[in-house]
């Protein structure tokens, strides 16, 4: 068991690199260069709220796994920007593939291989409308800016011409004439328009540093790179969960769980001596911000999502509870990689460790705490 863990751990923390991989494309607000782990969120979100669009049957739970993993080659060999020559660059990911893959128990490696092979070739129902996301994704992070560099509007202009996106009038037609709408300057109306603005005002997330830091200590870690990570987790941990829990569920759960820090911000399991996180203030300040925020969505699907994020909160399914335990067990993660992190941060005992995270583990993932615990414990010592 301690094996598998070790090589499932060993793939998620590489993973983490991928959160210094930028991209092209810049935030919303314009302050920095995207990158890759905060698109592979935003793209996953946006395969969850667009599924009415995805053709009879599609498996949105394997969509959403293949945009979580389908940019992890990047890790190795770049972003590659649409608008650019990419000689080379397909044998360069296969290689990373490889590599990457193959750090995974064989099994799993191999099914987690073939998610990402299937995206590449573009041939399934769920290829195809993961690769519709991923084309169209791009285009309205630069239109739906709020002061869009020229350059970038002249290469979404490119890309709906001649470029990867152009039979987007075929294969979505709602997402290519809001694109060219906004490119007349015009607004876009409707629920594809309503749906995107719940995406746009989804960016802010982006820009909400957490306490825990990147494996490596560069930088804060922020919400939507943590909640492509734990995303991750669930697919990759999921030999870890108990019965009843339902593992598509439980990704998109923690796709969403954190999007109320748009407005309350990160409030640090370990701040104001481990009482802030869980008070009355911080719940209805966070129940106020999901109200809001889910609300901007046509419905029933706000109400759904809505409804979807209380039953994380509650913690009384077992999906719930799953999802809780991976909330908690990534920041120790990434705190026993960068040398202690918050704990030394927050003057964290031991005890307080058990109480406010590894009961929470325990409940959700029994048998995973004991792992953690162990290499938790040195740090304390």
């Amino acid at each position: 068991m301690n094996d598998m863990l070790d090589a499932q751990f060993a793939f998620l923390n590489e993973a983490d690199r991928l959160k210094s991989v930028n991209r092209a494309n810049c935030l919303l607000d314009g302050s920095r260069d995207e990158n890759s782990a905060e698109h592979s969120w935003h793209v996953a979100l946006w395969a969850l709220v667009f599924a009415d669009y995805a053709a009879p049957d599609t498996d949105i739970g394997r969509v959403i796994a293949m945009l979580l993993l389908h940019d992890l080659v990047e890790i190795d060999a770049g972003d590659h920007p649409i608008h650019l020559p990419n000689a080379g660059q397909a044998e360069a990911e296969e290689k990373a593939a490889r590599r990457l893959f193959g750090l995974l128990p064989p099994t799993l490696g191999t099914s987690m291989r073939q998610i990402w092979d299937e995206f590449e070739q573009g041939q399934s129902a769920e290829a195809r409308f993961a690769k519709q996301i991923d084309h169209a994704q791009p285009l309205f992070q630069v239109l739906c800016a709020a002061a869009p560099r020229p350059d970038h509007l002249q290469i979404v202009h490119d890309n709906l011409t001649v470029g990867r996106a152009a039979d987007l009038c075929t294969r979505w037609p709602e997402a290519f004439g809001a694109a060219q709408a906004m490119l007349a300057g015009d607004k876009p109306t409707g629920c594809f328009a309503q749906t995107l603005a719940f995406l746009a005002e989804a960016d802010a997330l982006k820009s909400v540093d957490r306490a825990t830091t990147l494996c490596d200590a560069s930088r804060p870690e922020n919400s939507a790179e943590h909640s492509w990570h734990i995303a991750l987790y669930a697919l990759i941990l999921a030999d870890q969960a108990g019965a009843g829990v339902d593992a598509a569920r439980v990704i998109q759960m923690l796709l969403l769980h954190d999007l109320v820090e748009i407005d309350v911000g990160d409030v640090p399991i370990h701040s104001a001596n481990g009482t802030a996180h869980s008070s009355a203030t911080v719940q209805a300040d966070e129940a106020m911000a999901a109200a809001r925020i889910f609300g901007m969505l046509p419905n029933p699907l706000g109400d759904q999502l809505h409804v979807l994020w209380q039953e994380f909160e509650a913690t009384q399914t077992p999906s719930a509870r799953f999802a809780k335990s991976l909330d908690r067990v990534q920041p120790v993660i990434q705190n026993i990689q960068c040398g202690g992190g918050t704990w030394q941060s927050y003057n964290v005992s031991f005890a307080q460790l058990q109480s406010r995270v590894g009961d929470k583990i325990a409940d959700g993932a029994p048998r995973l705490w004991p792992y953690v615990r162990t290499r938790a414990a040195p740090f304390f010592q």
